[in-house]
């Protein structure tokens, strides 16, 4: 799907590799490297926010729409078959959602606003409690109805997708909403915040519209089945 390809390609991969013979320790070396895919995409959003297409050069800078996120993949150079010892080559693309990009982004754009609106809110002097408390639940809310979203694109059910983000774009409309209200713009500092926030939370919708239009277009036009 452009430079936000959302096809994992699982394409039953676990069926065809058998058990991945991986120990905790290795899952945990996994998981940490694609919590800093999350903080690099968040780096270089920062760095591109003055770029009105900042997230398609994000997505460049990321390398996504490389052949490395394309379904025509040369993967004849990665074996299928694990080593002696049970392990699969330590450069193994191994895929999991975390490395779907629509995972990342959204990750990375609601760590951000988390961060930021979480440093303000704890102080009481700066933003009313009530407010406090009622945006960091929405934007929780969001990226969790985001994440079922991409859960469900991953598994190629783009019709339960489009309703899961659906949802999330209700919930972020909420979120907005917030970020507009009386009491955001009474005070100074929540306002500074909002500032800096209202092009992020643009951004999330842009993203997860243009998967949606990606979706409907496949539920329209379903590819053929493989000969």
């Amino acid at each position: 799907m452009s430079n936000f390809d959302s096809d994992g390609s699982t394409g039953n991969e676990w069926d065809e590799r058998g058990d991945l013979a991986w120990n905790e320790f290795d899952w945990e070396r996994y998981l940490r490297e694609q919590d800093e895919a999350v903080v690099r995409y968040l780096r270089f959003y920062q760095a591109c926010k003055a770029t009105p297409n900042r997230i398609d050069v994000v997505a460049e800078k990321m390398d996504w729409g490389q052949p490395d996120w394309s379904e025509e993949n040369d993967e004849s150079d990665v074996s299928d078959e694990p080593g002696e010892d049970g392990r699969f080559e330590e450069d193994e693309d191994v895929y999991t959602l975390h490395k779907n990009p629509i995972f990342i982004a959204t990750k990375a754009i609601y760590l951000g606003l988390n961060r930021s609106w979480q440093s303000l809110a704890a102080d009481p002097a700066k933003v009313p409690q009530a407010l406090a408390v009622g945006l960091l639940a929405s934007l929780q809310r969001g990226e969790e109805q985001a994440v079922q979203a991409i859960h469900a694109l991953d598994f190629g059910d783009y019709a339960m997708a489009v309703s899961l983000f659906k949802r999330a774009l209700g919930t972020l409309n909420g979120s907005l909403a917030l970020a507009n209200g009386d009491a955001m713009v009474r005070h100074r500092h929540a306002l500074a915040w909002r500032e800096e926030a209202l092009p992020q939370l643009f951004d999330l919708r842009e993203i997860w519209l243009r998967v949606m239009g990606e979706c409907r277009e496949e539920l329209d036009h379903p590819a053929d089945d493989e000969e």
